[in-house]
């Protein structure tokens, strides 16, 4: 599945836009994690390395990492850069579910 359809689902998105060699990023790892945890199946997170994807992060303007956008029939309907705490996320994921 490319990127595009995947953004297309009828079901929430969440697109961690990050690097390896970012601390930050590092950071947001864990808290996806404990996201997809406690949503399961309501929502898809995925990771996408602007590194080896220089495309994607052109396309919707990804300037620092970590940049999270969430996505849904392939609007986008929040974004934000830097690191997100998990309630916050939780919270932003349960709102377009």
């Amino acid at each position: 599945m490319t990127f595009n359809e995947m953004i297309q689902s009828d079901k929430p998105v969440l697109v961690d836009f990050f690097a390896e060699w970012c601390g930050p990023c590092k950071m947001m790892a864990p808290i996806l994690k404990e996201v997809k945890k406690e949503l399961g199946d309501t929502a898809t997170i995925v990771k996408v390395d602007v590194d080896k994807s220089p495309g994607a992060a052109t396309a919707y303007h990804v300037q620092g990492v970590p940049t999270l956008i969430l996505f849904k029939a392939g609007k986008i309907l929040w974004r934000q850069s830097g690191v997100v705490d998990k309630n916050t996320l939780t919270a932003v994921l349960k709102q377009f579910s």
